[in-house]
Order: C-alpha cells, then structure tokens, then sequence
C-alpha cells in the first residue's frame, strides 16, 4: 500500500498493526508493507560470540540512549558499497524523528573517543520494540548496540523484538522466523502491557 506523506500519526498506526514503512528506491514514494513470516528476536535468544562478548567486555565503545536520533537514522540511510539503495528517504527520516519527539522512538548508540561509529533505532509500543535499521563504522559496534538494546528491554519487562524481515546478518545474531499470525498475536499482547523504553 503506497503512502504519499508519511506522518507520525500513520506510522505509530502501521507499527500496532503490524505494518512496517519501507521507500521504493526507484518509483520514489513510501509504501508499507506486512512479513509473513516475520523475523524475531526473543530476549533470551541473542547470539553473542566470544569475540563481541570480549568487545563488550572491554569498554571499547561507549553506549548511549537517544543522544542523538538525528544521527543514527540519518546513518542508516546512508549509502555504502555494500548496499547501493536505501529504504529510509527524507519522508520516513521526517515521520521518525516526529515519533522520537514523543517519546515513542529510540536509538542506542555507540561513541568511540567522543565520535558516534554504530547505533541503531526503533519504535516502543508497550512491551513491544519495533527494530528498524542499525549502522556500523567500527567494527562491532551495532552489535554492541543490540545486546544493550536486549538487555534494556529484558530489564524493563518487554516481551517482543521484532526485526521485520529475515536476513543472514540477523539469523546470525539469533533471530527466527514466526508465522505473521503469531507475530500479530505477540503485538497485540505486548501493546495491552505498561511498559517503558526509558
């Protein structure tokens, strides 16, 4: 379904339905989408490696909670040689920052000498946490984001991380896929809870 104008209103909307933004990289325009199945990460579940536990361990990157938004989504969106298109354009990055200004967006972030190098961000409706997109300019440091990002909303009583479509870089780290009949179950359990991201 294509959305002309994305607003804060219809993305809080989408994200308790179900539904998820992405932008067409080529026709131009934001169109939201649904996964069947969809991609989770249950709280217990994380795959941490010797090395990112050693990473975490040693204070490498200093680990921060909505410092920055701005910064992260806009990091996100940035093109790479990796990844030559991007889903998140001007009208979502707008719509975000609108939902961060009400406390319904977040970011965790990781600053290595004061400079922000990893970060990712997502939206948190009552025991739910929407992961959107993360970024790395060192090595590890969107990891490092995740596990605090786990850690955060284990600590806090949430009972959903949905990561929206499956990839290897995420199956790695311990996600799994549910039928969307599930996930909407979960969502709709999560969003009748009391809980906060902050």
């Amino acid at each position: 379904m294509r959305h002309a104008s994305l607003t804060p209103d219809l993305l809080e909307l989408c994200y308790r339905n179900g539904a998820f933004p992405m932008a067409d990289p080529y026709g131009g325009g934001v169109e939201l989408y649904r996964a069947d199945p969809r991609a989770v990460l249950e709280l217990d579940e994380l795959h941490v490696s010797k090395s990112l536990r050693r990473t975490i361990r040693s204070g490498r990157y200093e680990v921060r909670v909505d410092e920055d938004f701005g910064a992260v989504i806009r990091s996100c969106a940035e093109l790479r040689p990796e990844r030559r298109e991007t889903w998140i354009d001007d009208d979502i990055i707008a719509a975000f920052e609108g939902l961060y200004e009400r406390g319904l967006a977040h970011s965790v972030e990781a600053y290595r000498e004061g400079r922000l190098v990893g970060g990712l961000y997502g939206v948190s409706l009552g025991g739910a946490f929407m992961g959107e997109s993360m970024f790395s300019r060192e090595r590890d440091a969107s990891k490092v984001c995740l596990y605090h990002l786990v850690e955060r909303l284990r600590a806090r009583g949430f009972v959903l991380l949905d990561c929206q479509i499956q990839n290897d870089h995420m199956q790695s780290l311990g996600t799994r896929e549910i039928p969307e009949s599930e996930y909407l179950r979960r969502l709709n359990h999560a969003l009748s809870l009391d809980r906060s991201f902050t």
